[in-house]
C-alpha cells in the first residue's frame, strides 16, 4: 500500500544522537515526508541501566541534538515509558505511516528491535531498521563453519578482509521537519544531572557532549595525536589517545566517520599508527560481535571454570580501591581520575582492574558495574568483554597468572609520576624513584615531601607479592576443575 507523503514519519533516536553518518535519518530524509525526531526515554528494565556518569552525559547530548535540529527549524521531542507505548501513543497523534531508527546490538536493545518491528508491522505501520552502530553485522560476519569468532586476531582478518567500510553519509543540509510536533517532556525533569552534591562539576574541564564535540576530538586527535599512537597510547600522562569513547557510547559519532578520517594518511604518517588505531575500533567490534553472540556476557562467566572460583569480596578493600586509597599510587591515581573526570586511560584501567580481580581477590563483576556506574563511556559491550579479559575468564581472554605488578606498572608507564601527581596532589612534592612506592621511601624523604603514611596517603591495603601468590593459589585450584 503507498504511503501518503503528507504524513509524518517518526525518526526514533536511540543510540545514534547525530544527524551526521545517520542511515535512518538519511531514509527519513529521502522519503521525502516530514519528519519527526523522537527519543525515549525508557524504563531501566527494559533498555538496561544507565550509569549516573553517562546520564550526566546524556543531559547534555540530548540538548546539543535538539540545538541541531532547531538549526533546521525543528526540535526534539521526548517521551518516557515503554518504547512500543510511546511509538503506538505518538502514530495515533501524528498520523504517522512509519518509524525509522538504526538497530543496537545490546541484548535488550536487540529484544526491543524484535518486538516493537513485530507489532508495528501487525498494524501496517511501515517499520526500517538500519545499521551504523557498527562497522560490522555481528549476524553476518561468522567463521568458515557458521559460528561466532571467539578469538580476536581471526576475527580482525575477517573484518579487515570484508573490505574498506562504506564512506559515512553526511547530513542533510535541510530537513523536512513535521511542522506540528507532538508536545515534549522537559529534559530537566528527567533529573538525569546531579545535584548535591555536583560530583560531575569537573567533567565539563575535559568533555563537550555532542555530535559538534566529537568531531572536534576526532579532528584534533588525527592532526595531533594519531602520529606516535602505537608507543604514545600506553602512557597516561601524554596527551596521545583520542578520547571518542563516550561520543560512541552514544553514537554522537559513528565508527565509519571515524575510519574514514584515517584513510589517506599514511602518507604523512607511519602506517603502523593508522593500523593500530583501527585495531582498537575492531576491539569495540569485536565485544559486539561477542554480546550479540553471547548476551550474559556480563553476568556470567565466558569460562565455567571460573564459577566456581573463590572470591574474598573483602568491602573495605573494594571501598578503598573506589576510593583511590589503595596505597599503590598508579591504582589511586586511575580511580581518582575516575571520579574525577568520569574517565579513565585505558593503560591504566587494565591495571586497576588487574589490582582488584587479583590482588584484591574481588569479583570482576562488581568491578564491571562499577564502571558501568562512573564511566562516561560506559559500553555494554565493551565494558563486559574488557573485565573478564583481565580476569581471564572470558574469550580470547589474558591469563588469569598475569597479574600486574602496580609498582612495576606505574615506573614503566609514568617513568616521571606526572600522571600521579595530577591525580594525588598528597604524593606531589615526593622523588619520582619513589613516587611509586612511597612506602619504601626513608622517612626523610616522606618528610619533606610532607607525606605521613597511614594518614596524608594510606599503607598499601595488601601487600603485592602476597596476594599475587593468594590468587594464583585459587587459580590452581580453579584450572584443574572438571
Amino acid at each position: 500500500m503507498a504511503k501518503d507523503a503528507a504524513k509524518p514519519v517518526i525518526l526514533w533516536f536511540r543510540k545514534d544522537l547525530r544527524l551526521d553518518d545517520n542511515h535512518a535519518l538519511a531514509a527519513a530524509d529521502l522519503s521525502g515526508r516530514p519528519i519527526i525526531p523522537l527519543y525515549i526515554k525508557e524504563p531501566a528494565a527494559h533498555s538496561g541501566a544507565l550509569g549516573a556518569a553517562q546520564a550526566w552525559w546524556l543531559h547534555h547530548s540530548l540538548e546539543a541534538l535538539d540545538g541541531s535540529l532547531r538549526k533546521r527549524q525543528g526540535r526534539l521531542v521526548l517521551a518516557s515509558g515503554e518504547a512500543l507505548d510511546v511509538l503506538g501513543a505518538l502514530i495515533s497523534e501524528s498520523g504517522a505511516e512509519a518509524v525509522f531508527w538504526n538497530r543496537c546490538y545490546d541484548p535488550s536493545g536487540t529484544a526491543i528491535d524484535i518486538r516493537i518491528k513485530h507489532e508495528l508491522q501487525k498494524q501496517a505501520i511501515e517499520v526500517s531498521s538500519f545499521g551504523g552502530q557498527l562497522l560490522h553485522d555481528p549476524s553476518r560476519l561468522m567463521t568458515g563453519g557458521g559460528t561466532p569468532y571467539r578469538v580476536y586476531t581471526p576475527f580482525w582478518r575477517a573484518l579487515e578482509g570484508a573490505g574498506e567500510p562504506e564512506r559515512p553519509v553526511e547530513a542533510p543540509a535541510k530537513l523536512r521537519l513535521a511542522a506540528q510536533l507532538p508536545k515534549s517532556e522537559r529534559l530537566e525533569s528527567w533529573k538525569l544531572l546531579p545535584t548535591k552534591p555536583d560530583w560531575a562539576r569537573d567533567f565539563g574541564d575535559l568533555w563537550t557532549p555532542g555530535e559538534q564535540g566529537a568531531r572536534e576530538k576526532l579532528r584534533s586527535f588525527v592532526e595531533d595525536g594519531l602520529d606516535g599512537y602505537k608507543e604514545n597510547r600506553d602512557y597516561p600522562a601524554k596527551q596521545a589517545t583520542s578520547l571518542l569513547s563516550p561520543h560512541l557510547a552514544l553514537g554522537e559519532i559513528s565508527p565509519a566517520r571515524i575510519w574514514d578520517a584515517t584513510r589517506g594518511l599514511s602518507k604523512r604518517m607511519p602506517a603502523a599508527d593508522i593500523l593500530h588505531f583501527r585495531k582498537e575500533i575492531a576491539w569495540r567490534e569485536f565485544s559486539y560481535h561477542l554480546l550479540f553472540h553471547f548476551p550474559r556476557l556480563a553476568s556470567d562467566n565466558w569460562n565455567a571454570r571460573f564459577d566456581g572460583f573463590k572470591w574474598r569480596n573483602d568491602d573495605d578493600d573494594f571501598a578503598a580501591w573506589r576510593r583511590g586509597m589503595t596505597g599503590y599510587p598508579i591504582v589511586d591515581a586511575g580511580m581518582r581520575q575516575l571520579w574525577r573526570h568520569g574517565w579513565m586511560h585505558n593503560r591504566v584501567r587494565m591495571i586497576v582492574a588487574s589490582f582488584l580481580i587479583k590482588d584484591l581477590m574481588v569479583d570482576w563483576r562488581r568491578g564491571e558495574a562499577w564502571f558501568r556506574d562512573t564511566l562516561v563511556d560506559a559500553d555494554p559491550a565493551n565494558n563486559a568483554a574488557s573485565w573478564q579479559w583481565v580476569a581471564g575468564s572470558g574469550a580470547d581472554a589474558s591469563p588469569f597468572f598475569r597479574i600486574f605488578n602496580p609498582v612495576l606498572q606505574g615506573q614503566t608507564f609514568d617513568p616521571h609520576g606526572d600522571y600521579v601527581r595530577t591525580y594525588l596532589p598528597e604524593l606531589r612534592e615526593l622523588a619520582a624513584n619513589y613516587i611509586h612506592r612511597p612506602f619504601e621511601a626513608p622517612e626523610s624523604v616522606l618528610d619533606s615531601a610532607g607525606i605521613i603514611l597511614g594518614q596524608t596517603y594510606p599503607r598499601p591495603i595488601v601487600d603485592h607479592a602476597s596476594a599475587r601468590n593468594r590468587a594464583l593459589a585459587a587459580y590452581d585450584v580453579t584450572k584443574h576443575a572438571v
